[in-house]
């Protein structure tokens, strides 16, 4: 039988993004374990992380509970994990371990090289995003490029998702005869995204505001990295009709709420939270603003090109990837540059048709489809 292992720090990484993954995998023959920290409730609340648990039981998936920890800082809970990962490792005959986010993925292949498993098995290692990048605190980039480097040894697959990533990667040495792939995302269903409409009236109706006013959204954890403070910021140099909504949950939501009083602006933003909608929504919305500070490929991103609508990015890795200047939108430069005048530009000019065209026809390349057969090419390889 062959077994197969998919390790992430939290559950939203495998529930999210990997679930066309493990379906491949059952395609091909393999069971499917899956280990990450189920008691993480960080990202997906407890009730979420318990729905997960059950599509896991539908579909055949053992769960493993792993204490990793999303702070390389927390050295107790490193230990551990590397205890609890190595022994999963030796008790258990994988043929191939797929694994995810930077913490996890370094601990789980410390744990697989000293693991009886490690002349037979196959480490395939996704990054979603390299924790050292153009920008960031030179300390943090040394840090994580050399536990990148370390990690790499022990890989017989890296797979990255954007081009910064993919040649920064080709620098490592991997295991012998290891291949660094470059793989577009984890893929969206345009298909699917094709059959929802869009219900501005609706959503103005349920937030309480005009129907006509201006919509910009982002989707994203609230946490610093997603960086929202930026827009909340310059909603006071934006015309009065136009109204922030932010889908998702996190633990800067109460910062936010304060800073929006601050400067007048607490009703013109709008906390969605966690929305099981979020394509009708974006279909509902006019402009989507994603300044993060770090991504790998961004779904969320990707998922509002499909949407046709223009966008209003951070100038990072991913993001330039996927938005072309003047043409899907704008990338902007953290530093240097504010979102507002981006923001005004496409409403001042009336953009919105011709980026929301650009973006749709752009985006095909990023498809579920495309991306599967990547997959399932670079698994049936690695059997």
């Amino acid at each position: 039988m062959k077994r197969v292992l998919m390790t992430a720090t939290v559950p939203s990484m495998i529930g999210q993004f990997n679930m066309d993954n493990i379906k491949l995998l059952q395609e091909l023959g393999y069971t499917v374990d899956v280990a990450c920290n189920f008691d993480d409730y960080s990202v997906w609340n407890r009730e979420r992380i318990k729905k997960f648990e059950s599509e896991l039981k539908e579909l055949k998936i053992k769960k493993i509970n792993i204490s990793f920890s999303r702070s390389p800082k927390n050295i107790k809970n490193i230990i551990n994990s590397y205890k609890q990962i190595k022994q999963l490792l030796n008790d258990k005959n994988y043929s191939l371990v797929h694994t995810h986010t930077p913490i996890s993925s370094f601990i789980t292949r410390l744990a697989y090289k000293k693991s009886n498993i490690y002349g037979t098995c196959k480490m395939i290692y996704t990054a979603h995003g390299f924790h050292f990048f153009k920008g960031n605190a030179s300390v943090k980039n040394f840090i994580f490029r050399n536990i990148e480097k370390i990690g790499a040894k022990y890989t017989n697959v890296l797979i990255t998702i954007n081009k910064e990533d993919y040649i920064a990667a080709k620098k490592f040495k991997l295991k012998k005869s290891g291949t660094v792939e470059y793989v577009p995302g984890v893929g969206i269903d345009i298909d699917k995204i094709n059959l929802i409409k869009e219900n501005k009236i609706q959503l103005c109706e349920e937030l309480n505001i005009p129907k006509d006013a201006i919509l910009i959204l982002s989707v994203g954890e609230l946490n610093a990295n997603k960086n929202h403070k930026i827009v909340i910021e310059i909603l006071p140099e934006l015309p009065n009709n136009v109204h922030y909504l932010m889908c998702g949950d996190g633990q800067l939501k109460e910062q936010h709420e304060r800073l929006a009083k601050k400067l007048h602006v607490s009703d013109r933003l709008h906390f969605l939270g966690y929305r099981k909608d979020v394509i009708k929504i974006m279909k509902s919305c006019d402009i989507f603003v994603f300044p993060s500070k770090r991504e790998g490929l961004s779904v969320a991103l990707m998922e509002a090109m499909a949407c046709g609508l223009p966008c209003v990015v951070s100038k990072i890795r991913g993001n330039e990837d996927l938005i072309e200047n003047e043409k899907g939108g704008y990338c902007v430069d953290l530093e240097n540059e504010s979102f507002n005048i981006y923001i005004n530009k496409i409403l001042e000019l009336d953009l919105s048709r011709s980026m929301a065209a650009f973006n749709y026809n752009k985006v095909s390349n990023y498809s579920i489809k495309k991306v599967n057969l990547k997959m399932r090419e670079i698994y049936e390889r690695n059997e």
